[in-house]
């Protein structure tokens, strides 16, 4: 069925639902790819409406998801996501009741060993962002260094949907940070080069995402400069000049945490290698300016012949 077919069909079929829900419940273990593929989407977009609280089939509908997460077939187990993630459309007010459950799933689905083009993750991820506004700050909380680490290396996929998926995600996860804040700091330093290179990403909602994420990690940076910078200079709206913008922040880095300046050239100079033009520019740049405002008493941490071989 096309999803409008099955959006219609979960809108209106009302009272003859549960009925529906209830024969098509076994066709998820049929042998068939096709089938367990199809009623798997046909129940994500159910829960995608509101309709499954109304009739009291929210829980049947959403265990039969989460029982598709071990599925052999992998459009399977990205559409079961997508479902769970839909609840927080269809109904927001139950995530909260099944938050510890969900976020299980989306941790799941970013682990999937059998996912070579990374698309459970990306729906994991996608999905998991949906999620996070309803769910209990204690359950996230507890996930959110396991989380943050698991998705960092998706900052520089090849994939444009994961690179904006992943660092959309780190950006919304920052607002859970207060309880650990020292340790998710260490993620924010972690991903801060990638986030300002990025910004030279060649993909416009790339660069969208990184200037969300980096709007959000201010607040949590303990530098009221930075964290002004990265509100006034990284709103949707405005164009950035990014030399200037990052000739500026270089300067409070090392005014605020100039222990960090050799931690920060070697991350800098990781990003030499990158496939995209613009980002292998903007590296040395931010190794210059880096370098141009640390203080003397720093300048001792600089490895110098690390920095000529661009290694």
């Amino acid at each position: 069925a096309a999803p409008s077919a099955r959006s219609a069909m979960a809108r209106h079929a009302g009272p003859r639902l549960p009925l529906i829900v209830k024969n098509l419940v076994p066709t998820l273990s049929s042998v068939f790819d096709s089938q367990r593929i199809t009623t798997t989407a046909f129940f994500a977009e159910l829960l995608n409406s509101n309709v499954v609280n109304d009739l009291m089939l929210l829980e049947t509908v959403m265990d039969n998801m989460t029982g598709r997460q071990k599925d052999p077939c992998l459009l399977v187990r990205m559409l079961a996501l997508r479902g769970l993630g839909n609840i927080s459309s269809g109904s927001p007010e139950k995530v909260r009741k099944h938050g510890a459950k969900l976020l299980a799933s989306m941790v799941n689905g970013m682990d999937d060993k059998d996912d070579p083009h990374n698309l459970v993750a990306l729906e994991a991820m996608s999905s998991l962002s949906k999620l996070l506004d309803h769910l209990e700050e204690r359950d996230i909380q507890s996930m959110l260094l396991h989380i943050a680490i698991r998705i960092r290396p998706f900052f520089d996929s090849e994939q444009p949907d994961l690179r904006q998926s992943s660092i959309v995600l780190f950006g919304n996860l920052t607002k859970f940070s207060e309880e650990d804040c020292e340790a998710f700091f260490e993620q924010i330093l972690n991903g801060l080069v990638t986030l300002l290179l990025h910004l030279q990403d060649p993909k416009p909602e790339v660069v969208k995402a990184c200037k969300f994420a980096l709007r959000m990690c201010g607040p949590n940076m303990g530098c009221e400069g930075l964290c002004d910078m990265f509100l006034n200079h990284l709103r949707e709206d405005r164009s950035l000049h990014y030399g200037e913008f990052m000739n500026n922040v270089c300067k409070h880095l090392m005014q605020s945490y100039p222990e960090m300046l050799n931690r920060l050239i070697s991350t800098n100079l990781f990003y030499f290698k990158s496939n995209w033009v613009d980002i292998r520019a903007a590296a040395p740049m931010f190794i210059g300016f880096l370098v141009l405002h640390v203080d003397e008493d720093h300048c001792q941490q600089v490895d110098l012949d690390q920095l000529i071989s661009g290694e």
